[in-house]
């Protein structure tokens, strides 16, 4: 678990935010997944030789951020993305589509980086120029189109997904696994397909679908947005809940 060599104080960067800047590169990498345990104070003390107060001050700016929970006398554990609505969460599309025994299949249709543009900055509240990353993606269900996937990540916020290979992994199931976020918003809505996604959707132009748009910040820095489009007879919402205050 230890780093490859120990920081020290010198160096223009501050030690403070060189730790945290490398318990963030392995808990954004993967290397630390969700629920794992960092190393124990005096353990991060001996691995950064460095003082009490400063590993506190590391660790009290993670947990402010999202990133780990504090356990008193258990330690610190690497956050797990949280829902707190229960009226509609995140979905798990492969785990929907085989759930209905049916074979789930999916296919990156296009991938780009580049910078924010006006558009980007609507959906996801970006200054200008942000490095963004653009991905298209289709999920199937017996062998027949299921969703149509537009998804902009900001990079300034997830660099790592730069390095992603989002041909093999679905981009929701990648950033559920690594990036803890503690705000999400949902919108709901029904339209008809031009010609270009009803080709895509092998539908009818015009086809009434089912549209999810949805967006997640972590501490008010926005992660993602996405835009799923689903044809309307092969995808409904239903949410059980009870009355609270």
């Amino acid at each position: 678990m230890k780093p490859s060599s120990k920081r020290n104080a010198g160096g223009g960067v501050a030690l403070y935010q060189r730790i945290r800047s490398d318990i963030e590169r392995r808990i954004m990498s993967g290397a630390w997944p969700p629920g794992h345990r960092l190393p124990f104070e005096h353990e991060l003390m001996d691995t950064y030789s460095c003082a009490r107060m400063t590993v506190n001050k590391v660790l009290s700016g993670l947990a402010a951020a999202g990133l780990v929970e504090r356990r008193r006398r258990a330690g610190s554990f690497v956050s797990r993305p949280k829902v707190h609505s229960a009226v509609l969460q995140i979905p798990d599309l492969r785990a929907e589509v085989e759930s209905r025994g049916e074979r789930y299949g999916y296919t990156l249709l296009q991938r780009q980086k580049r910078a924010a543009t006006r558009d980007d900055k609507a959906r996801l509240d970006l200054a200008p120029r942000t490095p963004v990353l653009v991905l298209r993606c289709r999920h199937d269900a017996a062998k027949q189109p299921f969703a149509l996937e537009d998804r902009i990540l900001n990079l300034d916020a997830v660099p790592e997904a730069a390095d992603q290979d989002f041909a093999v992994v679905p981009p929701s199931v990648w950033l559920v696994d690594h990036v803890p976020w503690t705000e999400a918003e949902h919108r709901i809505s029904a339209g008809n397909v031009d010609e270009a996604v009803a080709a895509e959707l092998n539908i009818d132009q015009g086809t009434a679908c089912l549209i999810i748009e949805r967006r997640t910040w972590r501490n008010g820095e926005p992660i993602t947005a996405v835009r799923l489009v689903h044809p309307g007879p092969l995808y409904d919402l239903t949410a059980r809940f009870t009355p609270s205050s």
